[in-house]
């Protein structure tokens, strides 16, 4: 996989203080995963607590989270061609989920243009994407899971919408035209899933991610949207392409 150096990316100060923001010339933009976090249902995840109890909760989170970490880590590692390992037992198991995603999933990856790229729609959010490339021919947002099981595609909505609010982020700040959007889960048994959308289905995740961002600005009390001019400047855009 080589790299394209098409677009200059730059780095963006990050605070996991309370919630995530990225500092964008002085104005701290929340994180796509906090604006999701913030208006997500959370019906689902109480029931399942409730269920486990806190602590086994709080214990499985952690432990998907630290695996997860080390997955994206070994997969970072392997596109810009450099050294990572990671000896404990849970960094092993990591390991081998990456090593699925690189045999399989990247595969049809002919080049990228960034690795864990910091991307920001200017006053309004920002956030870490792990993969920007030309896949099959067509310039792409991949994004890297891991679960403890297999996803159904009305599981992961939030997924999508990451992925939605990031091509709008990159097309604003760099005159770009993403025309997918890739969502790859490997399971620790090695079960490999991708949920690929474009065209159509990716505009309306674009909407439904702005609708999302709405609400989050009004939880805040800082409305700084206004959602039906905006979904309109990205029709046009839409049209244009």
């Amino acid at each position: 996989m080589k790299k394209n150096d098409r677009y200059n990316y730059v780095r963006v100060p990050r605070s996991d203080e309370g919630e995530r923001t990225y500092d964008v010339r002085g104005i701290h933009l929340p994180s796509v995963t906090t604006i999701l976090s913030r208006t997500k249902d959370q019906g689902f995840i109480r029931r399942w607590k409730a269920k486990v109890g806190e602590a086994q909760a709080e214990a499985i989170k952690n432990l998907a989270s630290k695996r997860g970490t080390s997955m994206h880590k070994f997969i970072e590692a392997f596109i810009l061609g450099r050294g990572y390992e990671d000896l404990t037992s849970l960094g092993q198991q990591a390991k081998t989920m990456a090593g699925k995603m690189i045999e399989t999933g990247l595969t049809p990856i002919d080049e990228y243009y960034g690795s864990e790229v910091t991307l920001f729609y200017p006053g309004l959010y920002a956030g870490t994407t792990d993969l920007i490339c030309k896949h099959n021919d067509m310039d792409t947002i991949v994004d890297f899971k891991q679960a403890n099981q297999p996803k159904r595609k009305e599981w992961i909505d939030d997924y999508y919408m990451q992925i939605a609010a990031y091509a709008m982020a990159h097309d604003y700040i760099h005159g770009s035209s993403i025309q997918q959007g890739i969502i790859m889960v490997c399971t620790p048994d090695l079960y490999l899933q991708e949920f690929r959308f474009q065209g159509v289905e990716l505009r309306q995740w674009k909407h439904k991610f702005l609708k999302r961002l709405d609400e989050y600005y009004e939880i805040i009390q800082e409305p700084r949207i206004n959602e039906k001019e905006l979904l309109k400047e990205f029709e046009k855009d839409a049209n244009k392409k």
